[in-house]
């Protein structure tokens, strides 16, 4: 079955190679006949012939499909490299969703974080508030006690300091009678008691 391409290019050539013999045949300036420059194969020049099996080759290649192969792999690439770019949409979008999230709990965490020192710092003054409260009512009852015992000291030493004095007063006033009142005076002092009675 005869291709229209292929006799249209084959007419093409044959008007190559038909233009090619004549320009061959042209006179030299100098009066004689031109040579012919390289070999002809069944009457074509060399540029037709070249023509010729571009044009076979050509049509082998269409023949063969490898357009259509080439195209495929063209295609096949393309869908290969589709497939990728929607992968890494799709993984972008997955690195912004972690992002965020990881944002949201970082903000959070600061959040609790601020929460917990608020916390800890009002446990802390509640802490030292009655650690003070407390050592204040301690000094103040060790106060009391140190005075209390100071006072009982006081009065033990003004109890025993009164119990000698009066030793000593009465022995001294024992010794001052028994010198300065004898027997006579003492029958004085007996009457003037007896009489005010």
């Amino acid at each position: 079955m005869a291709n229209p391409a292929a006799e249209h290019a084959v007419d093409a050539v044959n008007a190559a190679d038909h233009s090619a013999h004549t320009t061959a045949t042209v006179e030299h300036p100098a009066g004689g006949e031109g040579a012919h420059h390289g070999p002809e194969v069944l009457g074509f020049g060399t540029s037709a012939v070249a023509g010729l099996a571009m044009l076979v080759f050509i049509l082998v290649l269409i023949w063969k499909k490898v357009p259509g192969v080439i195209t495929g792999g063209l295609d096949a690439k393309i869908a290969e490299i589709k497939h990728q770019l929607d992968e890494a949409k799709q993984l972008r979008a997955e690195a912004e969703a972690l992002r965020n999230e990881y944002s949201n709990k970082i903000a959070n965490a600061e959040k609790d974080a601020a929460a917990m020192i608020d916390h800890a710092r009002s446990e802390a003054e509640g802490i030292i508030a009655k650690a003070v409260s407390d050592t204040d009512a301690m000094i103040q009852r060790r106060q009391r006690m140190a005075e209390d015992k100071i006072a009982a000291a006081e009065r033990g030493a003004v109890d025993e300091l009164r119990a000698k004095a009066a030793t000593v007063a009465s022995s001294a006033a024992r010794g001052l009678i028994a010198e300065q009142h004898g027997a006579g005076a003492d029958k004085k002092l007996v009457d003037e008691a007896i009489a005010a009675i």
